[in-house]
């Protein structure tokens, strides 16, 4: 007798993929073909349509509608990143860079064409941010995370966030980040994984190095500041005004 064999269960992106292939659509579709009339009283039957928009609703419980992320949430804003970062980070946790167990259950046997894809369409979004939270800090703690995004730490060798992050802090094409309208605490989150040696990007990991010579209070101060900002223009830069302070593999052409 052969063993017996446990399927895998479809992912979020399986079920939307196959939305408009459902029982109901091809229950419809042969009623359709044989010309027979839906019996009375039937519920009428519908379809879902097979698009990447519609497959995409797998992303907003966490990221929220169209990918803007939530207010108070964890989860970073999505929509409006440049798309080479968006792949990269997908390609990240597909391949175990990254960890988190959701999304590597979502993305874990999904093609490169089709990150790309999912990259594009947020990518491609428009979308206004919210006003930012009210943020409770201290004065110092506010002044000391400006300094760090907008000027850095040349003595202990700490370049400004803007100086790789673009001036407006919204990202350059093709795959640096914007740091605004993110919740504070995914900001420090995500400094703890690259301190813990959890979160890789390609080498030389840029983020990394800075990430060891923060302190604790520093990424605390950067994090409360960057949070508290408005953002007026979310568009990413196209590209830097100055060469990039580190070497990042990340933004090296043909790089992941």
């Amino acid at each position: 007798m052969l063993p017996a064999v446990t399927p895998r269960l479809p992912s979020p992106f399986d079920r939307l993929r196959i939305g408009a292939r459902t029982v109901s659509g091809r229950v419809a579709a042969v009623v359709m073909a044989l010309g027979m009339p839906l019996a009375a009283g039937a519920a009428p039957v519908h379809t879902v349509p097979d698009t990447l928009a519609q497959r995409m609703l797998a992303c907003t419980p966490c990221h929220g509608n169209e990918g803007r992320a939530t207010r108070d949430g964890y989860f970073p804003r999505i929509a409006g990143k440049p798309a080479g970062y968006l792949f990269n980070q997908l390609q990240h946790f597909r391949d175990g860079h990254r960890h988190n167990a959701t999304m590597t259950y979502l993305v874990e046997h999904l093609t490169d064409d089709y990150l790309q894809e999912i990259a594009g369409y947020f990518a491609a979004l428009e979308l206004p941010y919210p006003v930012p939270p009210t943020v409770v800090a201290t004065p110092a703690t506010l002044q000391r995370g400006e300094v760090l995004a907008l000027r850095g730490d040349a003595a202990r060798d700490l370049p400004a966030c803007s100086a790789c992050h673009g001036a407006r802090l919204t990202g350059v094409r093709p795959a640096m980040p914007g740091l605004l309208g993110l919740p504070r605490d995914y900001v420090i989150g995500q400094f703890g994984q690259w301190r813990n040696g959890l979160r890789h990007a390609a080498a030389p990991d840029c983020m990394a190095q800075i990430a060891q010579r923060l302190t604790p209070d520093d990424i605390g101060a950067v994090a409360t500041w960057l949070a508290a900002q408005p953002v007026i223009d979310a568009r990413p830069a196209t590209s830097l005004d100055a060469p990039l302070p580190l070497d990042c593999g990340s933004m090296r052409d043909g790089r992941r």
